[in-house]
């Protein structure tokens, strides 16, 4: 099982950018599907980005189609989510998840037996 760790939140204001980190504490990240999620308060948690084992397939929500970008750097075991445009609705604790690339790939949250601890991003002015 995939040992995930987030970082690269925050508060920043609307309009604003950050870029996110998932970074595989035990094992490599080559081989998993990786997905982006967020909780917003009082809300259940969505998929907001993921991408295939290969790199070949990412999906994105429709909110954040065009503001959004996921990458994966196997080299640093590493996916990013870049989030540019950032608007108050973006708001939530990001979770990062992952899966053998031998499940199925679809961007949901069943697909994922892995996830981190979720890291806060709070867009305000």
């Amino acid at each position: 099982q995939l040992q995930l760790v987030e970082s690269g939140g925050g508060l920043v204001q609307p309009g604003g950018s950050l870029r996110l980190s998932c970074v595989a504490s035990a094992f490599t990240l080559r081989n998993s599907h990786i997905g982006w999620f967020r909780q917003a308060p009082g809300k259940e948690r969505e998929a907001v980005s993921c991408i295939s084992a290969s790199g070949r397939i990412t999906t994105y929500e429709d909110s954040v189609k065009g503001r959004f970008t996921i990458s994966r750097d196997n080299a640093k075991n590493t996916v990013y989510l870049q989030m540019s445009s950032l608007r108050p609705e973006d708001t939530g604790v990001y979770y990062c998840a992952g899966e053998t690339e031998y499940t199925a790939y679809i961007c949901r949250s069943s697909t994922f037996g892995s996830w981190g601890q979720g890291i806060p991003v709070t867009v305000s002015s």
